[in-house]
C-alpha cells in the first residue's frame, strides 16, 4: 500500500487511535471525548483526522492540527488532482476553529443561572491555516515526515520568538497560497493570492477547479489523487472513466448522423 503507516510515527499513532475510537462507518464524526493523555479528536473522515492541540498550542483562542490519514511525507507529494483535498483542509480548519468554545469566564460558572455567552465571531483575517515546510519544524511538535496542517486563530500569543520562525514567512506556507499557485501552474488562470480579499475569488466556489488536466482532443492525463472517494457523494477518480472521444478500434472520430 502506498503511504502505509510508519512504525513510530506519532501522527500515524494518532490516526490509528482515532480509527478505533471513531468507527470508519460514522464518517464526519466530531468532538470525541479523549481519555487522559490522549488527543482530543475533533473530526475524522476517510482522508483526515483533526485534533485539538492542547499540550503546546500557539494561540489561546484555538489551535487545531489536521493530519492526513495516509503517511504522506510532504506537500511536494501532492499534485493538481489533490486540489479538492486541500480545499477540504481549508474548509475543515475554518469550521473547527469557528466552533471552538470561548474561554471560560467566572461570570458564567456552572452554578450561575445567567445565560451562557454567545459563540465568538471571528473575522476572516484571524484564520491561519497552512503548512510548515521542511527543513523548518515546530520544535514543540517536531514531526516533519507526515503531512499535517496547522489551523489557529490569530494572534499567536503563545509563541516564543524561536518557535515563531516556523510560523513566520520563512517557513509558513498558507494553504490559500498553495491552492492558488497549483491552479496557476496547471491552467491559464491568474489566481490572486496573498490579498485580503482572497476568499472572495469566484474560483474558490469550485473546489475541483484546476484538478484535471488533458488535451484538446479529450484525452485526460490527470494524475491519481490521494483522496479516498466518498461513496455517499458518488465520487470516483477521474482516471476511472475514459474521456477520450477516440474509439478503441481505429482511433477515428465517429461520424455524426443527422
Amino acid at each position: 500500500m502506498a503511504f502505509a503507516p510508519k512504525p513510530g510515527c506519532p501522527m500515524c499513532g494518532i490516526v490509528a487511535t482515532a480509527a478505533v475510537r471513531v468507527p470508519s462507518q460514522s464518517s464526519h464524526s466530531t468532538s470525541c471525548l479523549a481519555a487522559p493523555g490522549e488527543p482530543e479528536i475533533l473530526w475524522r473522515d476517510e482522508n483526515f483526522t483533526a485534533y485539538r492541540e492542547k499540550a503546546h498550542p500557539v494561540s489561546s483562542s484555538g489551535h487545531v492540527i489536521i493530519a492526513f490519514n495516509l503517511h504522506v511525507p510532504s506537500i511536494y507529494t501532492l499534485s493538481s488532482s489533490d486540489l479538492p483535498l486541500l480545499v477540504n483542509v481549508r474548509n475543515l480548519g475554518r469550521r473547527l476553529l469557528s466552533a471552538s468554545s470561548p474561554p471560560s469566564s467566572p461570570l458564567f460558572s456552572p452554578g450561575n443561572s445567567s445565560a451562557p455567552p454567545a459563540p465568538q465571531q471571528h473575522t476572516e483575517s484571524q484564520f491561519r491555516i497552512g503548512f510548515i515546510t521542511p527543513p523548518f519544524k515546530d520544535n514543540k511538535i517536531p514531526i516533519t515526515d507526515h503531512l499535517h496542517a496547522h489551523a489557529y486563530l490569530a494572534p499567536a500569543d503563545l509563541l516564543s520568538w524561536w518557535r515563531g520562525v516556523a510560523y513566520g514567512p520563512l517557513a509558513w506556507y498558507a494553504i490559500d497560497d498553495l491552492i492558488a499557485e497549483i491552479r496557476e501552474s496547471v491552467s491559464n488562470n491568474r489566481v490572486k493570492s496573498g490579498y485580503d480579499n482572497r476568499t472572495d475569488a469566484p474560483i474558490d466556489a469550485v473546489p475541483e477547479a484546476g484538478s484535471r488536466t488533458g488535451a484538446a482532443n479529450g484525452d485526460e492525463y490527470t494524475a491519481s489523487s490521494l483522496a479516498i472517494p466518498d461513496i455517499e457523494d458518488g465520487l470516483a477518480s477521474p482516471n476511472s472513466c475514459n474521456t477520450s472521444f477516440a474509439s478503441s478500434s481505429g482511433g477515428d472520430i465517429p461520424h455524426l448522423h443527422v
